[in-house]
């Protein structure tokens, strides 16, 4: 009883410890994507999305790529830019890009996996896109997209919004939008972040090295040799992880690094992290825009081209002998809270973040601002709610009972 209870207490520690190591990235990410939702109006860009040539699907990735990690807000903006004239195959690069190269998993990656993973995610998002653009030329599912089309309806909303950059950035109401964009986007993620911090911090304290050698075969934290059919083994085994867990890749990341502290290969972590869009919640959403037949061919070009992707960085980074190491990655091993740059850094960000909430609620208490999200599942929203609520009474537990055994 007493080793469980210390277990409680260090998985405590370990969460919240990591939580503070990621919060400056956090913050710094959710208000650079605030403010280019605000700044950079979906009309603007999908008016350069239409076509099936290079340039529209780069410009669906350069737009992804300065917008929102959220996989709701993700799904729904892709929706929207399809449904006013983007092409399909410039709405998946937007899709693709817009939960893998985005800024704030890059910095979160860096802090919690090292240079050679953040590379990992931004190549392997752009070798997702360009597997899934082949694969459309390829299939050609013309009469698919045409259906989907039928079932997403004609948008008679007029957005349009005539005000120019210049305008915009020296207007209060704007920067009030930017406030309320910004307390949405923790309004998104906070559950999966909660559950995601929370799981990693149990794992790290109660979870033995063996499970992880049963649920991924070979691993080993003393070489990074594995042979084809292991590497193929963790990378279909990743996204039923990352399935299970039931969370966005932000709150995945902590684990992802707790995996491959334990053996798992670069090949399986990174399809892991590359899996937040192959979840059921995700097949549904896209069910409930396009139809059940578009959902799955969506699924197939994702888990196709991470599958690709993730063996395709492994071999790569192989080649050049770049593969990190196993002992590289030692979080749970960290002192969490101490006088450095991640406490000048938080400190520094969440004074940005209390000015930027009273731009959007002090000042911008009567300004209206609603963006679309992707429909969530009421009972999936409301049950991710409860276990988050209980993840805090699990923290609060384990901070005492830290205090008690420290003390």
């Amino acid at each position: 009883m007493n080793d469980f209870l210390m277990n409680w207490a260090d998985a405590a520690s370990t969460t919240i410890g990591f939580f503070w190591m990621a919060l400056w990235a956090f913050i710094i990410g959710y208000a650079i994507s605030s403010f280019i939702q605000v700044f950079i109006t979906e009309e603007k860009m999908q008016k350069t999305m239409g076509g099936e040539g290079a340039k529209p699907v780069f410009l669906g990735t350069f737009f992804g790529f300065i917008s929102s990690s959220c996989s709701f807000s993700a799904l729904a903006s892709a929706k929207s830019l399809f449904q006013k004239g983007a092409s399909f195959v410039s709405s998946i690069a937007f899709l693709l890009s817009s939960t893998n190269l985005v800024i704030e998993l890059g910095i979160v990656i860096s802090i919690f996996l090292g240079w050679q993973f953040v590379v990992g995610e931004y190549v392997g998002g752009i070798i997702l896109i360009l597997v899934s653009w082949l694969l459309i030329k390829i299939i050609k599912p013309q009469k698919l997209i045409k259906k989907a089309k039928e079932n997403l309806g004609s948008d008679e909303h007029d957005h349009s919004d005539d005000k120019s950059f210049s305008e915009k950035i020296k207007s209060q109401k704007e920067w009030s939008k930017v406030g309320k964009q910004y307390f949405m986007e923790w309004k998104m993620v906070w559950k999966d972040v909660t559950i995601g911090f929370t799981i990693a911090g149990i794992v790290a304290a109660f979870v033995p090295d063996s499970f992880f050698q049963t649920l991924f075969i070979n691993t080993d934290t003393k070489t990074a040799s594995f042979s084809f059919f292991t590497l193929l083994e963790h990378v279909l085994i990743g996204p039923f992880a990352a399935f299970l867990t039931f969370i966005g890749s932000m709150g995945n990341i902590p684990l992802a690094a707790l995996l491959f502290g334990k053996g798992v290969s670069f090949a399986g972590v990174m399809a892991f992290i590359f899996s937040d869009l192959v979840v059921f919640p995700v097949l549904r959403i896209n069910a409930k825009y396009y139809g059940w037949k578009m959902s799955f061919f969506i699924l197939f070009l994702l888990f196709t081209s991470l599958i690709v992707a993730s063996l395709g960085l492994h071999y790569g980074f192989q080649w050049l002998d770049v593969l990190p190491s196993f002992d590289s990655v030692s979080i749970a091993e960290q002192e969490f809270f101490k006088f450095n740059y991640t406490f000048y850094m938080n400190l520094g960000f969440l004074f940005i973040s209390a000015i930027l909430i009273y731009f959007g609620f002090v000042k911008g208490k009567d300004v209206m601002y609603h963006k679309e999200m992707a429909p969530k599942s009421p009972a999936l929203e409301k049950t991710l709610k409860y276990i988050a609520f209980l993840a805090y009474a699990w923290l609060t537990v384990g901070v005492i009972l830290n205090f008690f055994y420290i003390n």
